[in-house]
């Protein structure tokens, strides 16, 4: 499933794709610490990673897969299909097969959860010099479970997930904290979890629900039974 790699002893050019500042901000720390040589571009949006993909090479790119204007995944297609050579790391928050398996598919060598802390990360990225993939320690056991399944097991699994549109148990807490009016900082205390990953559970609750307010997250919550309407 792992495209093939052929490590470049000197990397030169990253790419981040992430819509959130601060996570930008955050990821661009953790690339400086991995690999301080590296010359780092931003896009905030699928469109725009698109669209420099197409004009700009990388060695290395960084992609969330929860964007704006749509999924991540497509970038590390794009990737993989005009700069073969290039190393697609998935950094996200999501942890299911219905987003880990057509990541990797569509040409991932790695991916990473962003709850882990910045000195996880560099060592997982540090991998890539032995050509091995970055990969989190719950998204590698998930493989592993993932592969000692049959066929129709696995097909099967998939689609539930994908069908599935209710919210997470994290989704749910973080739903409730926002309705009960806690701010992200605050949320990310009591979960000891960093404000950007947070800002990422927020930001795919409000997609799930099509809500874009914390007005519109109370009520929903009230509705949910998770806080007095």
């Amino acid at each position: 499933m792992f495209q093939h790699i052929r490590y470049h002893q000197l990397m030169q050019h990253a790419l981040i794709v992430e819509d959130l500042p601060e996570s930008r901000i955050w990821l661009t720390g953790v690339l400086q610490a991995a690999f301080p040589t590296l010359q780092i571009a931003t896009a905030a949006r699928r469109d725009i990673a698109l669209a420099c993909i197409n004009e700009h090479r990388y060695d290395l790119a960084l992609i969330d897969l929860g964007l704006p204007d749509g999924s991540g995944v497509d970038v590390v297609a794009a990737l993989q299909q005009h700069q073969p050579d290039a190393v697609s790391v998935v950094v996200t928050i999501y942890d299911d097969d219905a987003h880990i398996f057509p990541a990797l598919q569509a040409g991932a060598f790695g991916y990473l959860l962003k709850e882990q802390d910045q000195g996880t990360l560099v060592s997982q990225l540090l991998r890539i010099s032995q050509g091995e993939p970055p990969l989190s320690p719950q998204i590698a056991r998930r493989m592993l479970s993932h592969f000692g399944m049959h066929d129709r097991q696995q097909k099967a699994q998939i689609r539930q997930a994908l069908e599935e549109v209710k919210l997470t148990e994290r989704e749910t807490e973080v739903l409730q904290r926002v309705a009960k009016g806690y701010t992200l900082p605050e949320i990310a205390l009591q979960f000891s979890l960093s404000k950007h990953t947070i800002g990422d559970y927020v930001k795919q609750v409000y997609r799930k629900l099509n809500i874009s307010s914390r007005a519109e997250a109370t009520l929903e919550a009230a509705r949910r039974g998770l806080v007095q309407p």
